[in-house]
């Protein structure tokens, strides 16, 4: 048997390795479990959006696939059937939500940790318009999510279209209509997401959308893409738009997840005679131990393999204090990582004896040993070092605050105004954080805002929006800052009608931030009146914030300087001031510098 019988051209198992599986070979069982799993996982994980049963759905297919190999007549097409037997475990789940009786809990239900657009975001690094595709599949209905399943798929090399029609029991000729239609649909979701995003939004979307929950739909797509087809304003987000084919060609596989091996894995071990187990499939029940200690290693090192594939090669980025790997090693060690921690639980138990080394102590700085302090203005003409690349999901909020893009002057998408407001910010990703100081409403010291209750880490990455707020404002008369008028007095000038405390870090317009965990920021104006707003961003939105250059003549609208890089990547990166693990009742009253290893 030559190797490319045993394995096509993108790696998987050929023909020879499935018949192999169905005369009774288990190693070339366990080799199609293996390879294949990763397929199966992400065809149910966006034909379902990432509900609370997908890997129920997964497992179920994966047994009934190895229970039914040895009736599959035609081995080469192998690939289409095992799709067509998880499309069908599919529908099968929608029927029996369907079929429940009113009154019972229902199963049809987001898991908020198994988003499978989270999971696509966090695990493939996507960025840019890649973001902006896997985002909008929130916004197709069901059926369009299942297509778009497989047509993802396709584009990323992992079927052809061939197999794709096979699978869905069409024709290649309808299967192509219905994918024009499916990319039709996205194309109308990438532009509703940009629309919603812009800052300042729409004023006319804001009236089209009310009643709006939130939740992405498609009865909600079509009502926003019409508008923006319609409104001069939003035409721009269908401009520039990169064809999804090409954002998605070659990207990889999503990782399986860890939690999902074990119940995988444990079809390979004896059960109840009624249940179907890679053992009675085999008839060898006896080896279904190596079986699943060597699919797990398998799927392990494929998902580290996966992971850098998908993540192109950057060039090493620069920081005032470090130098930085490139984005794909760091990538790879992660995964790497990962994979030796999902495999080890199942090799150990195969294992008689072992010793294990005494953890080494922790190389490199200690989180939280860098705090914010007062620094000086820099160059107002001199660009910022690069930004390094942190993994990102996605930041959500609750409690508290308030979304309104159009009120008060500076926008945002969390809103805090008075004292108190507050929002509770989780997840993995940027955040910008947006000063008003309305010197013109009440002058004084400020009491800053701060950051409580912080569960993970918050680094304080990079500061912009064309200016610091001591800069120079425009308006009558020209010493005018962005903290006020300034006053002379006994000692001199002063610092503007808003005072920050002593040894406070003077804020930029916009100062960007890097959350992986959960915290509360909260507005504690007493004293100086001031407005700030926290919207999440991504790396490439404050990468163009910070780079955006000043203007070469007068006359800017308040732009005076680039922006500046203060993330070295590492642990030794700033947190910012007032920050706390701590949930005191007042929050104003969190110290300056805080400890929060």
């Amino acid at each position: 048997m030559t190797g490319e019988e045993r394995r096509v051209g993108n790696g998987q198992p050929g023909t020879a390795t499935v018949a192999a599986a169905q005369a009774g070979d288990e190693h070339a069982l366990d080799e199609l479990v293996a390879a294949y799993l990763p397929l199966v996982y992400n065809v149910v994980g966006r034909a379902l959006a990432g509900h609370s049963d997908v890997d129920d759905v997964v497992q179920e297919t994966m047994l009934r696939v190895v229970n039914s190999l040895p009736k599959l007549r035609e081995p080469q097409s192998f690939r289409s059937w095992l799709v067509s037997i998880a499309l069908r475990q599919v529908h099968e789940r929608g029927r029996r939500v369907a079929r429940m009786a009113d009154g019972e809990p229902s199963h049809d239900i987001a898991d908020p940790g198994a988003d499978f657009v989270d999971l696509t975001l966090l695990r493939l690094e996507l960025s840019g318009q890649r973001r902006e595709v896997a985002e909008a599949t929130r916004w197709l209905d069901e059926g369009d999510r299942e297509l778009l399943s497989l047509w993802w798929l396709e584009v990323s090399g992992e079927l052809t279209r061939a197999e794709l029609a096979s699978a869905l029991g069409i024709t290649t000729a309808h299967a192509a209509v219905r994918v024009q239609r499916v990319k039709a649909s996205l194309t109308a979701a990438r532009a509703v997401v940009r629309a919603l995003r812009a800052e300042p939004r729409c004023a006319d979307l804001n009236v089209v959308a009310r009643g709006w929950d939130g939740r992405p739909d498609a009865t909600w797509r079509r009502r926003i893409a019409r508008h923006t087809r319609d409104c001069e304003w939003c035409l721009a987000s269908w401009n520039d738009q990169v064809p999804a084919e090409r954002l998605l060609a070659g990207l990889a596989l999503v990782p399986v997840p860890v939690a999902l091996l074990p119940g995988v894995l444990g079809a390979a071990r004896p059960a109840t005679p009624s249940r179907g187990t890679l053992g009675k499939a085999l008839g060898k029940s006896a080896t279904a131990k190596p079986v699943a200690v060597g699919v797990a290693a398998v799927i392990a090192v494929a998902g580290a393999v996966a992971v850098y594939a998908t993540v192109p090669a950057q060039p090493t980025l620069r920081t005032n204090t470090a130098q930085l790997a490139p984005t794909s090693t760091m990538v790879t060690t992660a995964a790497a990582s990962s994979s030796t921690s999902s495999s080890s639980p199942i090799a150990s138990s195969a294992t008689t004896s072992t010793t294990k080394a005494p953890k080494p102590a922790p190389a490199g700085p200690r989180y939280g040993s860098v705090v914010d302090t007062v620094d000086a203005k820099p160059n107002p003409r001199t660009p910022p070092a690069p930004l390094p690349v942190r993994p990102t999901g996605e930041i959500t909020a609750i409690g508290g605050a308030y979304e309104n893009a159009q009120r008060g002057y500076i926008g945002g998408k969390y809103v805090m105004m008075r004292r108190g407001e507050h929002v509770v910010l989780s997840g993995r990703g940027y955040i910008q954080v947006r000063y008003e100081i309305a010197w013109f409403n009440r002058p004084g010291g400020m009491v800053m805002p701060t950051w409580t209750g912080l569960k993970g880490k918050l680094f304080h990455v990079a500061s912009g929006g064309r200016h610091r707020m001591d800069d120079s404002a425009p308006g009558n008369p020209p010493e005018n800052t962005w903290m006020g008028s300034p006053t002379v007095g006994p000692s001199g000038p002063a610092a503007g009608y808003v005072v920050l405390p002593p040894g406070a870090q003077q804020m930029w317009q916009n100062e960007f931030f890097y959350l992986d965990g959960e915290v509360t920021l909260a507005n504690n104006e007493r004293g100086a009146d001031y407005n700030i707003t926290a919207t999440p961003k991504t790396w490439d939105e404050v990468t163009a914030d910070i780079n955006t250059p000043p203007p070469s003549a007068p006359g800017g609208k308040g732009a005076i300087r680039y922006g500046l890089t203060r993330d070295t990547g590492n642990d030794d990166a700033p947190v910012p001031q007032y920050l706390t693990r701590e949930t005191p009742a007042d929050r104003a009253a969190v110290p300056q510098q805080s400890a929060v290893s």
